[in-house]
Order: C-alpha cells, then sequence, then structure tokens
C-alpha cells in the first residue's frame, strides 16, 4: 500500500504529523494558521499558558507578602488573559491590548508579580508575527506607560496600603523586557519572511524548470513530426499519381511512406520516455549528426538529393550541440522538401574553434505550396540556437534561392551540459 504523505498540498502538516514539525507550521505561517484556525482554536498551547501563569503567580505571591493576596478577582484576569490567547490568530490585535489590559488591571490592583506578563508577551508577539507591529507596540507601551503611572502616581490611592513608589530599576527593567519581546518577534517575523521568499524562488524556479521541459518536448515531437509527415506527404502525392502509370513506382513510395511513419513512431517514442518517471534516463541515445547519412537518405525518398560538405576538423560535440545541429539540418532540409520547387540542397558543417558552423542552400525557387506544416519551424531553431548561446540567419540569397545559417558556440554547450 503506499504510504500517505504527512503533509497535505499546499505545505500544512496533517494533525498526524510531528508536534515540532506543526509547531515549525505556526511559526513560519502565521497566517496560513489563522486561516485553519477557523475550524479549530489552539486549546493546548493556551491551556499550558494559562497553567503556567495560575501557578506560578501561586509561588510567586508567596515571595511578596507586601503585595494584595490573590482573590478570585485576580484569578479571573489571569484567566481571562489567558484565555484570550485562544483567539491570537484570528484576531491579533485586539489579544494583544486585551492581554495588556488584563495585565494593568492585575497590577493596578496590587496583585503580586509575576508570569502574569508571559500573556502579553505571547499576544504582541502573535501580533507581529501576523503583520500587526503597531499594534503590537503599541500594547506593549500602553502596558509600560499603564505600570508607570500606577507606580509612580497613583500608587497613592491604590493597594496595598502605604505602599511606596516602584524603583526606576524596575521601570527600566519591564522597558527592557517589553522590547526584548517585541525585537525577537520583529526578528521571527523577519526570518518568516525569508523563508517565504525562499519558498517561492523554489516554486518559480520549479515552474520554469517544468515550463522549459515542456517547450524542449513540444520542440523535438514538432522537428520529428514535421520532417517525416513532409516525406510522408510527398510520397503519398508520388504514389497517388503513379498509382495507375507505374504501379512499381507507386509500391516504392509506399514502401519509403513505411519506414518514415516507423522511424517517426521510433522517435516519437524516444522523446516521450523522458515523461515516464523523473530522473529516469532515456532508453535510447538522442539523434546527432551522426545520423545525418540516414537524414540524407530520407530526403532522398522524398526526391531531393542531399549534397554534404565537411570542413576544418571534425570531433565529438557535446550531446546538447549534437542534437541541436541534428535537429536545424534536419528542420532546413524539411522546409526545402515543403517549400522549395529545387530537388537539391548542399549541407555544409564548418568545424571553427570552440563553435560549429551549419549552412544549408538550396536554389529556388519558392513554391509557396504548404505541406503540413505548422509555421514554428524557424521559431523552434532560433529557440535551438539561442539555449547554446548560438544564433539562426535565415532568408533568401540574391540568387533567388534560400539560405540558412547557424552559429553554435561549443564552449557554452559544454557548460549547459554541466548544469
Amino acid at each position: 500500500m503506499e504510504q500517505q504523505p504527512t503533509g497535505n498540498r499546499g505545505g500544512a502538516p496533517s494533525r498526524g504529523a510531528p508536534p515540532l514539525r506543526r509547531l515549525a507550521h505556526w511559526w513560519r505561517e502565521p497566517r496560513r494558521a489563522a486561516a485553519e484556525e477557523r475550524t479549530g482554536l489552539p486549546w493546548a498551547s493556551t491551556l499550558l499558558v494559562t497553567v503556567f501563569v495560575l501557578v506560578g503567580s501561586t509561588f510567586a505571591a508567596k515571595g511578596q507578602p507586601e503585595r494584595e493576596p490573590l482573590d478570585l478577582f485576580s484569578r479571573l484576569l489571569l484567566v481571562g488573559g489567558s484565555a484570550s490567547l485562544l483567539w491570537r490568530w484570528r484576531f491579533p490585535v485586539p489579544v494583544a491590548f486585551v492581554t495588556a489590559a488584563a495585565a494593568m488591571l492585575y497590577l493596578g490592583a496590587g496583585y503580586p508579580y509575576g508570569p502574569v506578563f508571559l500573556t502579553v508577551a505571547v499576544g504582541c508577539f502573535s501580533a507581529v508575527l501576523c503583520g500587526h507591529r503597531r499594534a503590537a507596540w503599541s500594547a506593549a507601551g500602553m502596558l509600560w506607560a499603564g505600570h508607570l503611572l500606577v507606580a509612580h502616581w497613583l500608587y497613592r490611592w491604590l493597594p496595598p496600603g502605604g505602599d511606596d513608589p516602584a524603583p526606576w530599576t524596575q521601570e527600566i527593567g519591564i522597558a527592557t523586557w517589553a522590547a526584548a519581546v517585541i525585537a525577537l518577534a520583529e526578528l521571527a517575523r523577519t526570518k518568516r519572511e525569508q523563508w517565504r521568499r525562499e519558498r517561492a524562488e523554489r516554486e518559480q524556479a520549479a515552474r520554469r524548470r517544468a515550463d522549459e521541459e515542456r517547450l524542449r518536448i513540444a520542440r523535438e515531437l514538432h522537428d520529428v513530426l514535421a520532417h517525416s509527415i513532409s516525406v510522408i506527404n510527398v510520397q503519398a502525392g508520388v504514389g497517388l499519381a503513379l498509382l495507375d502509370s507505374d504501379p512499381e513506382q507507386a509500391r516504392s513510395a509506399l514502401i519509403t511512406i513505411k519506414a518514415a511513419s516507423k522511424e517517426a513512431l521510433g522517435e516519437v517514442r524516444q522523446v516521450l520516455d523522458t515523461l515516464r518517471t523523473p530522473g529516469d534516463a532515456p532508453r535510447a541515445p538522442a539523434p546527432g549528426l551522426g545520423r545525418l547519412p540516414e537524414l540524407v537518405q530520407q530526403a532522398a525518398d522524398a526526391g531531393l538529393t542531399v549534397e554534404v560538405r565537411t570542413e576544418g576538423g571534425p570531433r565529438p560535440l557535446p550531446p546538447g550541440a549534437d542534437l541541436a545541429a541534428f535537429r536545424i539540418v534536419q528542420e532546413a532540409l524539411t522546409n526545402v522538401v515543403r517549400h522549395s520547387g529545387s530537388r537539391g540542397a548542399r549541407v555544409r558543417l564548418c568545424y571553427e574553434p570552440g563553435a560549429l558552423r551549419l549552412v544549408v542552400d538550396d536554389d529556388g525557387p519558392a513554391t509557396g505550396e504548404q505541406a503540413g506544416g505548422s509555421g514554428n519551424g524557424l521559431a523552434g531553431m532560433r529557440e535551438r540556437a539561442g539555449a547554446l548561446g548560438g544564433t539562426i540567419e535565415a532568408g533568401p540569397r540574391e540568387d533567388g534561392g534560400f539560405r540558412v545559417s547557424a552559429l553554435l558556440p561549443l564552449a557554452a554547450a559544454s557548460l549547459e551540459e554541466d548544469r
């Protein structure tokens, strides 16, 4: 049985995912967490904070006998401030102010200092992560200003009786604590934004690679099918014309059609092999200039005489350049079969230092006929050459013929293969 993944397609962990993974999800994606909390609230973490605040405040009261003892009202304030954290992802701004107000009332009533500040820290932290930085700073500033007012002015009229003003070192400590909490939240928010950007870049790179692969497959299919179908089209016309007058020649045309279609099916199957399973190697080598004699024979079967001339010292080519050179020559000869009245073409392979130059000429004239072409042949050749840093020049010659000239840098092709 196939194992089910622990996360869903959107990247959020499922309820059965490990706790540390779920914690990382809440840390990195508070906005998505807020959306998911529409069907549930963070009960576990809120209960943990509530218990810690209640128990911690009870222990803290034993060491501060000069403060007011804990009573029902104090515990309601502690529980109310902690319970509001249940909605910290849905309503981060109100929760930040509610926790700050509950803590301010608690301290203003003269109750002991203790972990009451924890609820404010969690509320402000969540607000910053959700993008409400001003609200978090305002809530923390409200708490500090309220404590400053109570500890240095209103203490005369507020419990506990006979209390003295708080030392300024305490105010500095509270201000430092508030600033540290907000600064830590800002650091976490910055880190989360960095994670989000990196993930978006990875997704964009994956989409770009997928688009490039689709374009490559489409180009391969076009080149394979355009050439073979052109040969089949020409031979079918010959067979129909000679079916009654020269049955033997018509039979030869049908044999050529059969061979061309068989080869086209094989090449299409080879191209589609790349879609089987990511990472699988092709079952057959990609075509290259080593198959140029086959290409010349196919052109001859279509009634086109091709002369091939090599200049410079032939040498092995990088696979990408070898495939591009073969496809460019194939497409150029296909265009001659389709659109030229000439029954002859010349192919020159010029091995230059660090580059290969391909020149395909025919003597024309253009027939203006279409043989099932899509009009993408020249565009496909330019894309192949451009992918290797090369260029394509195609156009009519002054003497009435047509020329396709391609320059493929071999050093750039080697670098492309290494990547």
